[in-house]
């Protein structure tokens, strides 16, 4: 992939930021952010990318301006309420539901793992986008929403109702997608949310000293972990999610890698 490179002028770019390291930025900060088809589009685009690009081995997710993601753009939306995906409940699933929907899975079908650095307010889309990552932080100013049932959908919406309970639990997960409140940086630190608060001006940077821990990893070791914690996250049982895992290993122990790294702890 090309070290610079633009999937939509103005809606998501993308840069290999540093070896092996690319950066995501959502780019509409005078909407916070705000999702639209444009920016389903380019991340469309940009997830085919990255599923085949081996030179990519981490991803860092953010958003450009003061806001990570305000979720779905509603006066866009409301601006096209008698276009034809409004038409019906089947247009409508086909047309936007399930391409809102894509993007959580594209985030968690690629195989680089993803640091999502919480710059800023990441309601509705954007609460479900920092929850698909593999790793938060979060900037003291950054909030989550999980804004769907405070404009009268349900609060499962976009995987959320899967993914918060096995980050914070079923009662915690229960009270902030009933309640559609704000949870502020603080709090989704001590709950579990997020791995660490970090000084704004500081937050892309902890972002990249993750990232470079990682890229001391072998490339499927990163992908099958990727894999294993979202498959075993539902394992029927112990037995299956071991299965799993010795299936990994196998696959892994006979790698080139593998001999590689184990040798610098023999010598």
């Amino acid at each position: 992939m090309a070290e610079s490179e633009t999937n939509k002028p103005g809606a998501v770019s993308f840069e290999e930021a540093e070896p092996g390291v690319g950066l995501i930025t959502i780019q509409r900060p005078d909407k916070l952010n705000a999702l639209n088809m444009a920016v389903l589009e380019a991340f469309d685009e940009l997830f085919i990318k990255l599923s085949s690009d081996d030179s990519i081995r981490v991803v860092i997710l953010t958003g450009a301006g003061r806001g990570f993601c305000s979720g779905a753009d509603l006066a866009e939306a409301m601006a096209h309420k008698d276009a034809p995906e409004f038409a019906s409940a089947d247009n409508f699933l086909r047309m936007v539901q399930e391409r809102y929907s894509a993007l959580v899975l594209g985030l968690r079908r690629i195989p680089q793992p993803v640091i999502a650095a919480v710059n800023g307010a990441a309601a509705g889309g954007g609460f479900a986008l920092t929850l698909a990552a593999d790793i938060r932080l979060a900037a003291p100013d950054a909030y989550f929403v999980a804004s769907f049932i405070n404009i009268g959908l349900s609060a499962g919406e976009m995987g959320t109702s899967y993914l918060l309970p096995r980050l914070v639990g079923m009662s915690r997960a229960s009270e902030i997608l009933f309640t559609g409140r704000r949870v502020g940086a603080e709090e989704s630190e001590r709950i579990g949310l997020v791995s660490k608060v970090v000084p704004k001006d500081e937050l892309l940077q902890e972002a990249f000293s993750v990232a470079k821990i990682l890229l001391q990893k072998s490339r499927g070791g990163l992908a099958l972990t990727k894999t294993v914690l979202d498959t075993n996250a539902s394992a029927p049982s112990l037995e299956a999610a071991i299965e799993l895992e010795n299936r990994n290993q196998t696959i892994l122990v006979v790698s080139s890698a593998f001999f590689q790294q184990v040798s610098s702890f023999t010598k």
